[in-house]
């Protein structure tokens, strides 16, 4: 979906494919078809973005057949779908039972990581519509914080330096530019938006037209970050947010009480890691990595005051009282984002993944049932772009 900033600068959103787990070509394609082209109808527009994502065996099998990036290419167009933007992050398994730590993996102090992120720029250079010569790709913010040292640091800052360069070849070669986007993640090297300020201004930085911030505003709420700050910091230190992702955050403002901890509870699964924070009285946060563990692991969170679970909820879909949402966080960031006299950012993407890991009141139970809930969250997305005076395009 596109809009016109008041500024005349165009804003694009679409929504992230990473809740469709396939991880071949054949399975990517029937994805479109299946599920993107039916988000499309129901929003009724005649052309729709995604924020794709691609396994790295299926990049990898693309960077070498040109067949197949074609029958990629033929496939989106039939479909109305439009790319500007890629997810990065998950190298592939994130349909897995069990995905949890290994999300991470490789990470940036890896040849595998930069050779993965150049096969995905380039194919998206390949795949920008003639339009549009900009895009963008989200990855991880550089590792897992452990094991991390001064050595594995320097490793991935010379990675993203090398992988920058390519990315000025890449521009130079197709007349299209490729930039990267740190995503700051709960529990992560990266974890808030000051320390992606200190990685992304260092001696050892990589170049801030080629990379920057991808900011989260489910993880932007999990960490406790109060929006203005955190983009204050940001702009006030020249850190460009490449790209924004538009999600919520779990929410639970008493969770001393028994029946919140049981609401809580209802979230816990096996798939995907739902770092938890708690925020003191004095503003400290106190974190632990999992859900299960905060409530009732070796060593709990002490519930003395309220808490962030990094469990994407709908958009759209508040979950039943005693918990809530962090919604507000996303409205705040993106009238920062867009609502000012010119874009910060012209990529968003909503990003729910955890669909089919939601309690049963939640959780869609067939195809239909989630596309209504996909578009349902970018129609809620797009009222709060035009209500901040941007203007829906065709």
């Amino acid at each position: 979906m596109r809009f016109r900033h008041p500024s005349g600068e165009l804003v694009h959103l679409a929504y992230c494919t990473n809740v469709h787990p396939a991880e071949t070509l054949d399975g990517v394609v029937a994805q479109l078809s299946a599920h993107c082209a039916p988000v499309r109808r129901r929003l009724g527009r005649e052309r729709l973005g995604i924020g794709l994502w691609l396994a790295a065996d299926v990049v990898a099998a693309l960077s070498d057949d040109l067949p197949a990036r074609r029958t990629l290419a033929d496939a989106l167009r039939r479909e109305g779908l439009e790319v500007v933007t890629l997810n990065g992050f998950p190298y592939r398994g994130f349909g897995g039972a069990k995905v949890k730590y290994r999300v991470y993996q490789p990470d940036w102090t890896t040849d595998q990581r930069r050779e993965h992120t150049r096969q995905l720029a380039t194919l998206l250079a390949w795949l920008l519509p003639d339009d549009i010569a900009d895009g963008t790709i989200s990855t991880l913010p550089l590792a897992w914080r452990t094991p991390y040292d001064a050595t594995d640091a320097a490793r991935a800052m010379s990675q993203l330096n090398r992988l920058a360069g390519e990315l000025d070849e890449l521009a130079e070669r197709t007349g299209r530019s490729v930039r990267l986007a740190l995503e700051p993640e709960p529990g992560c090297v990266v974890e808030t938006t000051a320390q992606a300020a200190r990685v992304l201004t260092g001696p050892d930085a990589p170049p801030a037209h080629r990379v920057g911030v991808c900011l989260d505003t489910c993880h932007l709420a999990t960490a406790f970050e109060d929006p203005d700050e955190a983009l204050d910091r940001l702009t006030g230190q020249r850190v460009p947010v490449v790209k924004a992702q538009l999600s919520a955050a779990l929410h639970a403002e008493h969770p001393e009480r028994p029946e919140v901890r049981a609401a809580l509870a209802e979230f816990v699964e096996d798939r995907f890691l739902h770092q938890t924070r708690e925020r003191g009285a004095d503003g400290t946060v106190d974190a632990r990595d999992d859900l299960d563990e905060a409530l009732a692991g070796v060593h709990p969170l002490p519930a003395a005051g309220p808490w962030r679970v990094h469990h994407h909820i709908p958009l759209h879909a508040t979950p039943a009282e005693p918990l809530a949402t962090t919604l507000p966080v996303l409205e705040r960031t993106l009238a920062r984002l867009v609502g000012g006299d010119r874009p910060l950012t012209h990529h968003l993407e909503v990003e729910t993944y955890t669909w089919q890991v939601l309690p049963p009141a939640l959780r869609p139970t067939d195809a239909d049932q989630l596309a209504d809930g996909i578009a349902a969250e970018l129609a809620l997305a797009r009222d709060m772009l035009t209500a901040l005076g941007l203007t829906e395009l065709p």
